[in-house]
């Protein structure tokens, strides 16, 4: 009697039960398959790598997302309430997770317009530096001091952005005593600027008469240096 019980259930839930794992398998083989496909169309139309990352994992989420309802609904689970309650959920993680999305939504806002690029100098937000990543949640600046900056990207958005591109100038000076041969010195400060190896030969570093002070004449040096060098 009990063998015979055991018989009709598993010929009754036996594929069902073995169907689950593999609409699952069949589901993950599928979603990595996409994911290559997409990632590879992606890197040829040289899409940014962060939203590149994006795009490949929402579709392998869809796809597993898709592969679970169909494994539920093999043992007989009501997909109507299930998807209903995902919904509600995902609205209730939508609004405890804000500040995450505010930062995902600005993210691809800074991918998408490109105010900023890495290797650039920039100044935002109080902070400067050369940018270093650009991730969809947070942009990360090189500090001169070697350190980094890390800045959720809600709080790049909207802000006043100084773009200095790879390059920065630098605005020196030197004061020399009066009575000093004027035109020398002007000419061993700008020998001394080009022989520095972060000042760049192009564009060419400017060297002159600042102001004039009951001290001394005030040299004014105008150097190019990359962002990372200042």
């Amino acid at each position: 009697m009990a063998k015979d019980l055991v018989v009709d259930l598993a010929i009754r839930y036996g594929f069902q039960v073995l169907g689950a794992p593999v609409i699952l398998a069949v589901g993950a083989l599928i979603a990595g398959w996409l994911g290559r496909v997409t990632d590879r169309r992606l890197q040829a139309r040289a899409m940014e790598p962060p939203l590149r990352m994006l795009a490949v994992r929402t579709l392998r989420l869809i796809v597993m997302l898709f592969a679970v309802v169909v494994a539920l609904d093999k043992f007989g689970f009501q997909i109507a309430p299930l998807v209903a309650g995902i919904g509600v959920v995902g609205l209730g993680i939508g609004i405890a997770l804000q500040g995450v999305l505010g930062n995902l939504v600005a993210g691809l806002s800074i991918i998408l317009s490109k105010p900023f690029r890495v290797g650039e100098f920039i100044e935002i937000a109080g902070v400067h530096g050369e940018v270093s990543v650009i991730e969809l949640f947070s942009t990360t600046l090189r500090h001169p001091d070697r350190s980094r900056i890390v800045i959720p990207n809600r709080k790049l958005v909207g802000e006043i952005l100084h773009n200095h591109g790879t390059m920065r100038q630098l605005n020196l000076s030197v004061t020399v005593p009066h009575g000093t041969d004027l035109s020398a010195a002007l000419t061993t400060v700008a020998d001394l600027v080009q022989r520095n190896p972060r000042v760049l030969k192009d564009p060419a570093a400017v060297v002159g008469v600042g102001q004039v002070l009951d001290g001394g004449v005030k040299a004014a040096i105008a150097a190019w240096v990359r962002g990372a060098d200042v």
